[in-house]
């Protein structure tokens, strides 16, 4: 299966969703996370496939929405594209690797923390900027981002959308592991392919297990970020911030209270 920004393939049991956009930095549409949400549930209905791999392209994972297609058809609910992708990770019971080999902004970051396992490369940048554009964290970010680095270091990753490295994800444990970026995808599927030896009923499983205590407690926490992200799209403070991203000027906040 393929769209023009979407690749998919199945080999040696691993299901391969590729984000192929380079012209736009792999900006994300409402089709491609239609696409992505259609594979996520083919991999997970398919008996052979044992692990997902998600990648990108050289240099770039994803810098997140296609703003301006973003803007033309903001989600209305959590039956739109996005939601649809966000609900096919979080059910995929399938070990799902992620490889990183640049940029991976918004969404491109916050998709990680779903992910079983992540591979970066020494010249990945992260950043989740939902605040700089008017918005709030989404997909679980303002519950697993603070478990995950503790109140203080998700200040900086979340209220300041401050970037990171590749080397700082990992640190943070935000990654398993900083590659050179040339091994960074090869990595991701030799682990993969791991579960070709694995028995799948025991991982499925487990997986199972490992994500239960906070399962419904996340579910809460989509539904209420994408409730209050909806409605900060509609902010003043989201206008000048999108109107300044298009005029590629810095946004002005000085009259807001």
């Amino acid at each position: 299966m393929s769209i023009p920004t979407i690749r998919t393939a199945t080999l040696n049991g691993v299901a391969t969703i590729e984000i192929a956009r380079p012209e736009k930095k792999n900006a994300l549409t409402l089709a491609m996370y239609e696409a992505m949400a259609e594979a996520l549930r083919a991999a997970q209905a398919e008996p052979s496939v044992r692990a997902v791999l998600i990648c990108g392209q050289p240099g770039i994972f994803t810098s997140g929405n296609d703003l301006e297609d973003f803007m033309q058809r903001p989600p209305q609910g959590m039956d739109s594209p996005v939601f649809r992708f966000m609900e096919a990770l979080l059910d995929c019971d399938k070990p799902v690797v992620a490889a990183v080999t640049g940029a991976a902004i918004g969404i491109g970051m916050t998709m990680l923390l779903h992910c079983d396992f992540v591979y970066v490369s020494d010249e990945a940048r992260l950043a989740m900027p939902f605040v700089g554009l008017g918005l709030v964290p989404e997909f679980g970010a303002s519950l697993l981002v603070p478990q995950r680095l503790g109140p203080m270091r998700a200040a900086e990753k979340l209220l300041l959308g401050d970037p990171f490295t590749g080397s700082e994800a990992a640190e943070l444990g935000l990654a398993n592991a900083v590659l050179p970026a040339s091994e960074v995808v090869n990595q991701a599927r030799r682990v993969a392919e791991r579960f070709n030896q694995l028995p799948p009923g025991a991982v499925r499983e487990s997986k199972r297990l490992m994500r239960a205590p906070q399962r419904e407690q996340l579910r809460a926490v989509i539904a209420t970020e994408a409730e209050l992200f909806a409605t900060r799209l509609r902010s003043p403070e989201a206008q000048e911030a999108f109107q300044a991203f298009f005029q590629k000027r810095q946004p002005d906040f000085s009259r807001f209270a």
